[in-house]
């Protein structure tokens, strides 16, 4: 039987990094191929996150078929879905703005004023690299190659809570099949 050997210094928390966490970019923006590499200047931070964080779901769904007599026999795969979930909470962020709405829909004049409109337009699907520090100072990002706005939660207006827009993200594969990558620093980075 092999050892097995428990090691604590794995168990780790996803924090964001102190200067952003969530980048949007329009699809087709050269993506970054590790932890650690500097991302394309067409990538616009989306600020802060509520203390919720980032939620993943891309657990698979699947049919079970049996046999006469309640044997199961198959199992089938009959849908994956890769889904992000996090709230935006910079509410008066152009870029945060513009990535939910589209970029058709939102203008800043001279003087700084927002004009947003919210229509029936299709959303797009964006590129999106979601950067972490570990425990022990390590990078990890997650980098979208094309997901989609699929759903805006209820946006509250109240004086006790921050205005954010929960958003869930659907991937779609990219050309090799991959919903998402994940890279993972080998050394400490610096905050």
């Amino acid at each position: 039987m092999p050892e097995i050997l428990n090691n604590s210094s794995n168990v780790s928390v996803g924090k964001p990094k102190v200067k952003g966490a969530i980048f949007w970019a329009p699809k087709g923006t050269t993506l970054p191929t590790t932890a650690t590499a500097e991302l394309n200047a067409a990538f616009k931070c989306m600020g802060y996150v509520s203390e919720d964080g980032v939620t993943n779901n891309n657990s698979p769904k699947s049919d079970v078929i049996k046999a006469w007599g309640g044997d199961t026999v198959c199992i089938l795969q009959t849908e994956r879905k890769d889904i992000f979930k996090y709230t935006l909470i910079e509410s008066l962020n152009e870029d945060v703005l513009t990535a939910i709405y589209g970029s058709d829909n939102v203008s800043v004049d001279g003087s700084g004023n927002i004009t947003l409109k919210a229509t029936a337009d299709e959303m797009e699907g964006a590129s999106w690299v979601i950067d972490m520090i570990m425990k022990g100072n390590r990078a990890r990002r997650i980098v979208i190659p094309e997901g989609t706005i699929t759903e805006i939660g209820d946006i509250t207006y109240k004086d006790d809570e921050a205005v954010g827009y929960p958003l869930t993200i659907t991937d779609v594969p990219d050309e090799n099949g991959v919903y998402h990558y994940e890279y993972l620093s080998g050394a400490t980075v610096s905050l």
